[in-house]
């Protein structure tokens, strides 16, 4: 979720009810901590969360440098990250590339607990490889070396997004260790939810990718498994404030030039499978300013028929 869960979208995301939420993955390279991206990267929501901050990185002493720095700047949770398949990445021998070593694994997680006095979690996957599915072996290290939470995607490394993620792994580690596990990977609503908690006897779920353009789907989630009934679903009124909330906390956070682009990803997400939603969009990415943004999406959520393409 590197360049989504920025400060803007966290606090929608708390707002629909969502009960925790990390920054992005920022770099264990203290050198871009004088970047503007990464200050974006780490800036605190206004959401009444524990300010979570998310690291990857391979070396021990060069994460616990960061998590020390974070916390001095007010993180109140550490967040490793060694789920992201991402290239750019596991070529750097972070996210799940450090799967396949577990050695390194402890002395990271052994660094980085001993250098900071709040909380530090970890997000894995199953394992590198279909054929090594170490996640148990994993999650055991990580509640020797002092993990206060484990949130597990149920798929490999090698297996990126492709497929369905399994669940069984994920139970096999709730079996094994006593800290809390969360269980991830394809739960869209709280149908899903509610199947991977049974399977998996999970403390919680983890929401990624359904959460783009529908912050509204923890809320949904939430009083359900609370045994309620499900929310109704926004009106077009209610979404079209949510994307002008979202983009204006966008603009302020990132300035008008990457503000607009960075909103350009966000709109397409909230009007997916909208009326008229294509060639909204293709005018949307069109325009340089925030002023124009919104007034484009003032126009299209009160009337979606005047954006028909043309016969």
């Amino acid at each position: 979720m590197a360049g989504i869960t920025d400060a803007p979208f966290r606090d929608l995301c708390a707002r629909e009810g969502a009960a925790y939420a990390a920054s992005e993955m920022i770099s264990s390279d203290a050198l871009l901590f004088a970047s503007d991206k990464t200050k974006h990267r780490v800036a605190p929501a206004d959401n009444g969360l524990p300010h979570a901050v998310q690291i990857a990185g391979s070396c021990p002493d060069a994460l616990a440098d960061v998590a020390e720095l974070n916390v001095k700047n007010g993180a109140q949770v550490i967040d490793i990250n060694m789920g992201c398949p991402a290239k750019k990445v596991c070529n750097k021998a972070a996210g799940s590339a450090l799967l396949e070593h577990p050695s390194l694994v402890k002395s990271i997680l052994r660094s980085v607990v001993a250098r900071v006095d709040v909380p530090v979690t970890l997000k894995i996957r199953t394992g590198p490889t279909v054929g090594n599915r170490n996640g148990v072996d994993i999650a055991k290290i990580a509640e020797q070396e002092g993990i206060a939470c484990l949130a597990v995607h149920g798929r490999t490394r090698e297996e990126r997004f492709k497929g369905q993620a399994e669940y069984h792994t994920i139970a096999k580690i709730k079996r094994a260790v006593c800290i809390p596990v969360i269980a991830n990977g394809d739960i869209v609503n709280a149908k899903d939810a509610k199947r991977v908690l049974d399977l998996t006897g999970a403390d919680g779920v983890m929401i990624g990718r359904a959460a783009q353009g529908n912050p509204w789907v923890f809320r949904s989630i939430t009083e359900q498994l609370a045994g309620r009934a499900a929310p109704e679903e926004p009106t077009m009124q209610q979404i079209f404030e949510t994307v002008t909330t979202h983009l204006k906390g966008l603009y302020s956070l990132y300035g008008e030039y990457t503000g607009v682009r960075v909103a350009r990803k966000h709109i397409a997400w909230y009007c997916k499978g909208m009326r008229n939603a294509t060639e909204f969009r293709s005018q949307a990415y069109a325009l340089e300013t925030s002023d124009e943004q919104l007034a484009i999406i003032e126009q299209f959520f009160s009337c979606p028929e005047s954006f028909e393409a043309a016969a």
